[in-house]
């Protein structure tokens, strides 16, 4: 599903408004009878509803929905806001359509504003500014969107709530932002929903399909996709009947210290549990042991280390290399890394400390072999990248860095997104708070590193990687919840949500 920029979500409108054809109020009335169906499905006529319209499209919609609550048996008041004397057109008519619905108080504000009380029971229909927006809010305005906030009432956003840009929000004003309770996003989301401070504007969103062009949306391109089952379904390799553990490659999983073998367990099971045909964990030779018995599957090679990596291994016979789970950043560890990746020529993925350690040598990002993949979590990226503000800034600065270095990077979070050198960023759509637990990342280098082992292209092993690594989560949510939900448990749900994109 795309992502578009709120300056295309406008050119999406102006070609489903041209090429349908469809008169933009005739649009305009199937948006509120959608977002009309979406809110009287959840809340019934006993509930009182105070809608607040600004004087562009945005409160357009909202005129328009409440005139259709009005006929659905809801008491509804309704205000205006209109301080300037302009309404767009497809407002002007709305606004002439409810005027001439009596059961609906309605007040037009021009200058001064009464408050009117707002109890628990109450559900308050935003509806000022949508997506549109490009400053923050100031004056009278922002003062109705204080007030909102501290109403106990139920919130609901039209299209995007109150305040809130888009996209980047950096230099935005918090309290003259809506905080929404939910949020129906127009035809597609916003990238800011996507953005954990956000979350507290945005509360649950959920998209309303109003029939804009699908030509439209094909052909307009962006940066920015959700994955859906579909995408992942599109790219999993089926199995030839005769196949043997040779077609589906050996990987390399450099983990583990003293103290730290269980990184080097949910690595190889992962990597194991996603398909690679044959798997080698390079660990100090301290970890052998509790590695054979707790992972018999794989081959385990050790130096004369005994508690850290300090020599660096030849990787020509192997398809992939994944580094960096669990290994410390010992000195000898750091000087071995370094080393491994000038002689490595098969594509690696890193984590955790790799990452650690390369941030005090970003000058060795250029060794990286082609088709290599980064797994930062926040702080690790922002270790490599500087400090970021927020979300945006951050992702603004990982695409920046997988475009200056030719790779690829799995920026993870709630929405974990996989950025191509062609600054492209993909968003994940599985996963749940209960996998924010130690050891999650290792089960996703894992994941990751099987899939480059058995042939897939870097872009593809980090979509479908992610993909089903949350996946495995959402499984093992379903079964155990989130609170006691742990890294072994994606490991043993792995399987599942394999059959569950393969089919």
């Amino acid at each position: 599903m795309k992502i578009f920029t709120c300056s295309n979500i406008k050119r999406l409108d102006a070609y489903t408004i041209e090429n349908e054809p469809i008169a933009s109020i005739d649009l305009m009335e199937r948006a509120a009878q959608a977002l009309t169906t979406a809110i009287t499905e959840r809340w019934d006529t006993s509930r009182p509803v105070t809608v607040f319209a600004g004087p562009g499209n945005n409160g357009g919609d909202a005129l328009a929905v409440a005139r259709m609550m009005a006929e659905k048996g809801y008491k509804l008041a309704v205000y205006l806001f209109n301080p300037k004397g302009e309404l767009s057109e497809d407002c002007q008519i709305n606004k002439e359509l409810i005027e001439m619905v009596e059961e609906v108080d309605f007040h037009e504000i021009s200058t001064q504003f009464t408050p009117p009380k707002l109890t628990a029971d109450h559900l308050i229909i935003d509806g000022l500014f949508g997506s549109g927006l490009n400053k923050p809010l100031s004056g009278g305005f922002a003062a109705v969107v204080k007030y909102i906030n501290v109403s106990p009432g139920t919130v609901i956003a039209i299209d995007m709530p109150s305040g809130l840009m888009g996209e980047e929000n950096t230099f935005n004003v918090k309290n003259h932002i809506v905080r929404a309770n939910i949020t129906f996003s127009l035809q597609l989301p916003k990238l800011a929903f996507l953005f954990a401070e956000n979350r507290e504007f945005v509360g649950e969103w959920d998209i309303l399909d109003i029939q804009l062009s699908e030509d439209g949306i094909e052909e307009l391109d962006t940066n920015y996709e959700i994955l859906e089952p579909d995408d992942i379904r599109f790219l999993v390799k089926t199995r030839n009947r005769f196949a043997h553990k040779g077609d589906f490659g050996h990987a390399l999983l450099i983990a583990g210290s003293k103290g730290m073998a269980g990184s080097s367990i949910l690595g190889a099971q992962a990597c194991l549990r996603s398909g690679v045909g044959l798997l080698t964990v390079h660990a100090p030779e301290m970890n052998r042991t509790i590695l054979q018995a707790t992972v018999p599957e794989a081959m385990v090679y050790t130096t004369m280390s005994h508690a850290h990596f300090a020599v660096p291994i030849d990787t020509e016979n192997y398809q992939a290399v994944g580094i960096g789970p669990g290994l410390g950043q010992h000195e000898e560890t750091e000087d071995a890394l370094l080393e491994q990746l000038t002689i490595c020529q098969c594509p690696m993925v890193l984590d955790a400390d790799a990452l650690n350690i390369l941030a005090n040598h970003r000058h060795a990002l250029t060794h990286l072999p082609k088709e290599s993949i980064l797994t930062p979590h926040p702080k690790e990226l922002e270790r490599l990248v500087g400090k970021c503000e927020d979300s945006y800034e951050r992702l603004t600065k990982a695409c920046e860095l997988a475009q200056s270095g030719n790779m690829y990077i799995v920026l993870k979070g709630a929405y974990s997104t996989i950025i191509t050198p062609e600054g492209k960023c993909y968003f994940n759509s599985t996963g749940n708070p209960g996998m924010a637990t130690a050891g999650s990342g290792d089960v996703l280098t894992g994941v990751i590193l099987s899939l480059l082992a058995q042939g897939y292209q870097a872009k593809e092993a980090a979509i479908i990687g992610t993909y089903v690594h949350g996946l495995a989560g959402d499984m093992a949510k379903k079964k155990l919840g989130t609170t006691g939900l742990i890294a072994g448990d994606l490991v043993t749900y792995l399987p599942i949500a394999w059959r569950l994109v393969s089919e």
